[in-house]
Order: C-alpha cells, then structure tokens, then sequence
C-alpha cells in the first residue's frame, strides 16, 4: 500500500503547494474511478485514509432541467464563495452516449471564471451509465476534496428532470435551478426532485419585465406550500438569481450558508450524514453482488445459452434469471 501512503501524502500534506494538490487530487479521482479490481482494491485503501479527514463540509447539490444554467450559475456561486475566503470544488456530471458510453465532459467550458480561479477545482465525469443524475463514484470523490481542504463542494447533477434524486441522498442540501415562463412552476406541484430540494433558483431573473419573475415566485411557493414539509422540517426557500449581471447570487449564498448552519445546530446535519451512509451501504452491497455475480465462472458459463434461450423464447427472462441465480448461490451444483 506504499503508493496509497504517497498518494494520501501528497494530497493532504500540509507542505503541498496548491497546484501539485490538485495534481495528487486529479490521479486519486482517476484511481476511484477506475473499474480494474486492483484499482478498487488501491482506491477503497485511499478512501478510508481520508474519511477522517472528511465530513467537515458543506455539500450541495445542483440540479434542473438541460438549458437551466446549471453550469453559468455554479460559475458564478463558486466566484461569489471563493470571495469569502472558502475554497470550491466542483464535480460536474455529464451523461453518457448510450450507444458508445463516450462522453463530452464539457461543463468546464462554461465556468471559465471559476476554472481558472486560484483555490477552485472542477472535475468534468461521465454517469457511466448510472441513472440519478450523478455519477457512480461522487461520493467517493467527495470525500478526496474534502481530504484535500476543499470546504465547499458543488454536484452539478446531468440534468435530466424528475428523477435525479441520489444527489440528495449524498448532499447536505439540494438546490433546484428554474426558469421563469417555462411552465417550471406547476412543477412545484408533483411529487420527485421538487421534493428533494432546500433551495429553489429562479434564474436568468435578468429584468423584472411585466413581473414575470414576480408571478412565477409567488405561483411557485403557493406550489411548493402543498407539498410535504424536507426531514429538515422546511419547505424550499425560492430566490432570484442571474449569473449575467449577479442578482441574487450574495443572496443564495448566504441562504446556503444559513441554512447549513440551523441544520448544524439542529443536528439534522449528522442525521442526514448518517442515513445517507446506509443507503450508500446498501448501494456498495448491491454494486459487489453484482460484481460477484458476474464474476462467477458457473454464471459466466450458462449466460451465454440463457441469453439464447430467452432471444428465440424457449425460455422466459424471469426463469432464466432465477436459473442464473440459483448457480450463482449453489456453486453450480445440479438441481436436487
């Protein structure tokens, strides 16, 4: 384990200029992210080196729809927080070609303020597939920028509507991005994402023309009053924003910053934190059946003849899978 010892060294050594920190935390990531076992084994190493080091933070989650402004507004958030003497790391997340599995990882593009800012760090990754709206190893990589002193981490979520929920069950707060006159604020009335956030954004509020953005905030908090109270016990605040000329971004940066502090005080800060490493335990068992299963040879042997069986429909896909279940768990053995 003496490359997790450097590695963990040169990534929260206290002697580490700035930029060979974002160097070691640029090859940890690449290492959690990584899908060969000896990687895994290197990369579960590195990150209970620096869980210890973690949970000192403020995670947000940022989600809404494709064309929102996820990216311009996070530029702007992350300037705004570096201002106040934090330091910013952002992991942004891009969907995957479900034909290719490539991926354009282009977010970056469009946070070139914050890109280039001293005490900022923004890591483009792709889902890999995975639904929710964040990719597979997030969490893991969390907890690396937080290992490496980065108290402010931002999850731009891929953006894909009502169902990207994981990001709340890894953030300490979610904060949904709306566009006024979109129709997003009947949203406010369905159940999913809307309920998962602690912070809602109006943004591209450039003008206050015939009060659109007045109507639109006063149609979405009489929406957001039917929904059900957060574990938090609030409902969503809902604010004006503009990453163009900066209208409201003090605003929700102090919003995040207050509301962090009453769920510090409260306690539901550790709540949250500690249910949401049960679910995330729950994840890791399933993710490693999965592996297992896979890896098994008698699985891997019949596989091939099942999948046959179910294309030509010999064989139903519910029976075939409880076929490769029942090898999986008796080592292959013949049925009694």
């Amino acid at each position: 384990m003496q490359a997790v010892d450097t590695l963990f060294e040169e990534l929260t050594g206290a002697d580490r200029t700035e930029a060979l920190r974002r160097v070691a935390l640029g090859r940890a990531i690449t290492l959690v992210e990584s899908e060969r076992a000896q990687d895994r084994v290197l990369a579960d190493a590195l990150v209970e080196r620096c869980l210890p080091l973690a949970g000192r933070t403020l995670r947000v989650g940022i989600t809404g729809i494709p064309g929102v402004g996820k990216s311009t507004l996070i530029d702007a958030l992350g300037m705004a927080l570096l201002a106040q003497g934090h330091r910013v790391a952002v992991l942004a997340v891009d969907p995957s070609s479900v034909r290719t599995g490539g991926s354009i990882l282009g977010d970056k593009t469009r946070m070139e303020r914050l890109s280039n800012a001293e005490g900022a760090f923004i890591r483009p990754t792709s889902t890999g597939g995975d639904l929710g709206g964040v990719a597979r190893r997030t969490r893991e990589t969390m907890v690396l920028c937080e290992a490496a002193g980065f108290d402010r981490v931002l999850v731009e979520t891929v953006g894909v509507g009502q169902s990207e929920l994981e990001v709340d069950r890894m953030t300490d707060l979610t904060l949904l991005l709306m566009i006024a006159g979109a129709g997003d604020e009947l949203q406010g009335i369905k159940r999913g994402i809307m309920e998962a956030a602690d912070l809602v954004a109006l943004t591209k509020a450039d003008t206050d023309a015939d009060g659109r953005m007045r109507t639109a905030v006063n149609d979405l908090r009489q929406a957001i009053a039917l929904l059900p109270l957060r574990p938090s016990g609030r409902h969503p605040e809902v604010v004006l924003t503009s990453a163009v000329n900066g209208r409201g971004i003090d605003t929700l940066v102090e919003r995040l910053d207050a509301l962090h502090q009453a769920d510090l005080a409260s306690g539901h800060f550790t709540r949250r934190r500690q249910e949401q490493d049960l679910h995330w335990l729950d994840k890791a068992t399933a993710d490693a059946l999965l592996r297992a299963f896979h890896a098994d040879e008698h699985v891997r042997e019949a596989l091939m003849q099942l999948r046959a069986d179910v294309r030509s429909g010999r064989r139903s896909a519910h029976a075939a899978a409880e076929e490769l279940v029942r090898l999986f768990r008796t080592g292959g053995a013949p049925r009694p």
